[in-house]
């Protein structure tokens, strides 16, 4: 694996970590205010901006227990546009003390700007279960 590689992976998950706690200032940071995305509450629709994400954020972290992995990342670098797909999987702590995951399939689309790597687009899909 290259570094840029590594670096991707390690934006990526600490882009995660971000949306696990709702560390809105982190997530602003590392994303493009033009940031695109398809996921399931958009139902179906093309959001553009940080707008809809924000009203998440402002409901706070889940209470309990959690952890956030990648599983089986793939990172695809092109010029100054990365790709990096994976399975994400979402593990939490109940009120009631049960643990349950939930796991999605997540590309993300990083584009270098400036020197840095911004986050652009992402399409999330839940998988059954």
């Amino acid at each position: 694996m290259t570094q840029a590689e590594q670096d991707l992976l390690t934006l990526n998950h600490r882009l995660l970590e971000s949306i696990a706690s709702a560390d809105w200032k982190t997530y602003q940071e590392l994303c493009d205010p033009s940031l695109t995305c398809f996921e399931p509450e958009a139902r179906g629709q093309l959001v553009q901006g940080l707008a809809f994400h924000h009203f998440y954020f402002r409901l706070g972290a889940a209470a309990g227990a959690q952890a956030t992995t990648m599983a089986s990342p793939h990172v695809r670098l092109m010029g100054d546009v990365a790709v990096v797909s994976y399975v994400r999987l979402n593990q939490r702590q109940l009120p009631d003390g049960t643990a349950v995951t939930k796991a999605f399939e997540e590309t993300r689309v990083w584009h270098k700007i400036g020197g840095k790597w911004k986050h652009v687009h992402f399409h999330r899909s839940p998988l059954p279960g």
